[in-house]
């Protein structure tokens, strides 16, 4: 039996195409989420790989479609695989029910993981290149400098108000009291 998913990122976005192209593959049964694929939570995948069984074939439009992440399809891949499911998608031309399908997934999950390596090695030696300049390497600049602190606590101490020191060093309110606290105590 051939079994569809398809998924939208989205409540506004149309599963009408995915349907209808899983639908005319022959898939007898077809599955929905309107979910972001980088979420673990999608019930109608979680509803497809409960419904699928030995024999079957789990059918998507586009590999996209299945996940974000290389490691999950694989292990995805892999338990259907030892449940003696296949995989198959439309657009990406791969069928796991065949020799050639499954070299083709693994090298497509090879070639994806080597480029999250490069770009992993690209942001350490990006990082490493900041500090070796004085920076601190990543992250956000600091809204409250050691200056702005300094300045807070003095007009604290003058008493002005939280909100109004806040307002007047360009920074929120919480930012304030979590680089001043106290403050509200010090203000009267």
């Amino acid at each position: 039996m051939l079994i569809g998913y398809a998924r939208v990122s989205t409540a506004d976005q149309d599963l009408a195409f995915q349907i209808d192209a899983l639908t005319k593959a022959g898939c007898e049964k077809i599955f929905t989420d309107k979910a972001s694929g980088a979420k673990s939570d999608r019930p109608g995948l979680a509803d497809a790989l409960q419904f699928v069984r030995g024999g079957d074939t789990l059918v998507i439009w586009k590999l996209d479609r299945l996940g974000r992440s290389i490691r999950g399809l694989i292990e995805l891949a892999a338990g259907l695989s030892a449940r003696k499911i296949d995989f198959r998608s439309l657009t990406d031309g791969f069928d796991t029910a065949t020799p050639s399908g499954r070299l083709l997934f693994h090298i497509l999950a090879s070639v994806a993981e080597m480029e999250r390596e490069l770009v992993r090695e690209r942001t350490i030696a990006g990082l490493a290149a900041v500090r070796a300049k004085g920076g601190s390497g990543g992250g956000r600049k600091l809204a409250m400098t050691p200056e702005k602190i300094d300045t807070a606590r003095k007009l604290l101490a003058a008493g002005d108000k939280p909100a109004k020191i806040a307002k007047l060093l360009n920074v929120g309110v919480s930012t304030f009291y979590r680089h001043c606290p106290g403050g509200h105590r010090l203000s009267g």
